[in-house]
């Protein structure tokens, strides 16, 4: 039984400007407090077919593949190689324009964890609210962060000074 998170938060940035850093494939890590790498294994470096292996700070690592891709606005990424106690797990990444010069960005993960109904139960109670709150807003916020600042957001998150340039 899968389990599915959606996170969304409203920039001042145009939603062209965040697709241009969040269509960069190969460059995570200019976004992602979490991932040190992020090497394309394909000849694609575009669109679907277009794989990536994330290296982390942890000296973790997972393979990231897109399964669908619409230009300019979206694109889906399915997870191998991974560590996590999970059976499988989807991501979506998606830009909707509001304004000329704002938009929500949307992550959204769906992901099935090992073990059953006790597997289950441990993904409702434990691990939906720690990715929600954690993974998906801070990807989110860093997406933004890069996008507005022209900055990395390195090993740490920016300091709340800095993350005053993104509504979320």
């Amino acid at each position: 039984m899968a389990h599915h998170i959606t996170h969304t938060i409203r920039v001042d940035s145009s939603a062209s400007q965040i697709w241009e850093v969040l269509g960069d494939f190969s460059s995570i890590e200019r976004t992602s407090h979490a991932v040190e790498s992020s090497p394309i294994l394909t000849d694609i470096k575009q669109g679907v077919g277009t794989k990536r292996k994330c290296y982390f700070y942890d000296k973790k690592s997972v393979v990231e593949e897109i399964i669908s891709y619409k230009e300019g606005h979206s694109f889906s990424i399915v997870l191998s190689e991974f560590s996590m106690p999970m059976k499988s797990i989807e991501a979506e990444f998606s830009v909707e324009k509001v304004t000329e010069n704002s938009c929500d960005i949307t992550m959204s993960m769906d992901f099935v964890v090992k073990g059953g109904l006790l597997g289950w139960v441990m993904g409702a109670l434990l691990l939906k609210p720690v990715l929600k709150r954690k993974v998906l807003k801070n990807e989110l916020i860093g997406l933004a962060y890069h996008t507005i600042s022209g900055k990395s957001v390195g090993h740490t998150m920016p300091e709340s000074d800095a993350l005053k340039l993104v509504k979320s």
